[in-house]
């Protein structure tokens, strides 16, 4: 039974929102919604942090303790580390005894909806995940405009009510992204290709390149190799909570990289030519779907 079905339906400006961690992602979400809704409070452990989003005006109000802030919260947003954020969950119910929607920013989902299911039945949550973000994280590097035209998928659960639904909505235009609902597996099947293994082969080719050959680096290979600068531990959390997809999205990377290279031992111009127009052809195909987003 859905405890939310007849609680009266409250809207995006009248809600207080609280964002547990002020990072890029927190940080940058409190700047765009700010003029938007009631009140914009957030929770983060570092005093730094939390001088920095007072200096610049980023939240109402901000504290290390969540009891300073979350009692007061009608929407929890969890926009830390995908550990971080199952580990806040468990300790929403000790922390917000009364009715709150709860949703999260997380790169990664089928984990995060396990945890937000066990919530007690005066939660009302919702999975999401900003399809945006930097190679430098923290607060001093957050931007108002960092969701603008992004894609925002929204992974509700059985549990989550038609009220939940409106406010993600409204939260997610209000930032200037495009919503995309996805069920959890699906979504993180999605990430595995278009943003994890990216990054690998960002890493991989970082890695795989000699020192000597530094000064012919060119926007090539500044481009494809951005998102080496990612942070490790972020990068390890997400990677490691999306093994098995991971693992999959890499075999088939594994097998068009050896067709790329057998291909080219082979010597013959017209076979590296043919896989190369394949690529081609496959990469406008991608970016032609991905428009209609």
């Amino acid at each position: 039974m859905n405890k939310h079905k007849d609680k009266p339906p409250f809207r995006l400006s009248q809600a207080r929102i609280a964002i547990i961690g002020l990072g890029l992602m927190g940080g940058s979400l409190a700047m765009a919604l700010r003029n938007h809704c009631r009140e914009c409070l957030a929770v983060d452990p570092d005093p730094e942090t939390l001088k920095l989003g007072h200096d610049n005006q980023v939240v109402d109000r901000a504290s290390a303790d969540p009891t300073e802030i979350l009692p007061y919260a009608d929407v929890i947003v969890l926009a830390a580390p995908i550990h971080a954020i199952i580990e806040w969950i468990q300790r929403l119910p000790e922390l917000k005894s009364d009715s709150a929607m709860v949703i999260d920013l997380g790169s990664t989902k089928v984990g995060i909806y396990q945890a937000l299911e066990k919530l007690p039945a005066r939660f009302d949550p919702i999975g999401g995940h900003p399809m945006t973000g930097k190679e430098t994280s923290g607060l001093a590097h957050a931007q108002v405009s960092l969701y603008q035209d992004a894609i925002f998928a929204l992974t509700p659960l059985p549990r989550t009510s038609a009220n939940a639904r409106d406010i993600a909505l409204e939260i997610v235009r209000a930032v200037g992204a495009s919503p995309l609902w996805l069920n959890p597996a699906t979504h993180d099947y999605y990430v595995a290709a278009t943003s994890h293994i990216p990054y690998l082969i960002s890493a991989a080719l970082a890695l795989s390149t000699p020192p000597e050959v530094a000064s012919l680096i060119g926007p090539g290979f500044r481009s494809s190799t951005r998102l080496a600068g990612s942070g490790p531990g972020m990068m390890t959390d997400i990677l490691l909570s999306n093994r098995s997809t991971v693992l999959d999205a890499l075999a088939r990377f594994r097998q068009q990289l050896d067709w790329l290279e057998g291909a080219i031992t082979n010597g013959n111009p017209d076979m590296v030519k043919q896989v190369l127009t394949r690529s081609q052809t496959h990469r406008k195909l991608l970016l032609d779907r991905n428009k209609k987003f």
